[in-house]
């Protein structure tokens, strides 16, 4: 989703679904928080992902940089994003390419903002959906699914 129609949309529904958006968005305090266990802080699963993905992340988790390029992802969301976001909007600028907008099947943005696609086509002129057999992390959770889709984006792309 576009951060700021993210925001326009926010209710107590999602800011009890997704809490953290507004404290990871907090200087230092995160980082504190999480890399004192972050294993406990986040606790990956294999349920979801293969062992070596699982590995991976688990290694990644434990490293400070890391953990604070994720938390700045956040700040940028609801700082240089969103008032990016929101330039575009007020100059009335659109995605002209062809967009693909892939999502989780397992995820709750349809639960949260109904048809989510129709949101991107306020923002698109060429707006195609992909719904993704995952939760919520599909890289993880269904790598090939995933790959198969870029694979597709990037032949049509040449």
């Amino acid at each position: 989703m576009p951060i700021s129609e993210a925001l326009a949309r926010c209710d107590a529904r999602f800011a009890a679904a997704w809490p953290h958006w507004f404290f990871f968005a907090m200087p230092d305090k995160p980082e504190r928080a999480i890399l004192a266990d972050p294993l406990a802080w986040y606790a990956p699963s294999p349920q979801h992902m293969g062992a070596v993905a699982l590995a991976e992340l688990e290694e990644a988790l434990v490293r400070p940089h890391v953990v604070r390029a994720m938390l700045e992802d956040y700040r940028a969301g609801l700082g240089v994003d969103r008032a990016d976001e929101e330039a575009d909007r007020a100059a009335g600028r659109r995605l002209r390419m062809p967009t693909t907008f892939a999502r989780s099947r397992d995820d709750d943005l349809a639960e949260l903002y109904g048809e989510p696609v129709r949101i991107w086509q306020d923002w698109a002129d060429d707006v195609a959906e992909v719904v993704v057999g995952s939760g919520h992390h599909m890289a993880e959770e269904a790598p090939g699914e995933v790959a198969d889709l870029l694979e597709d984006l990037a032949a049509r792309a040449c």
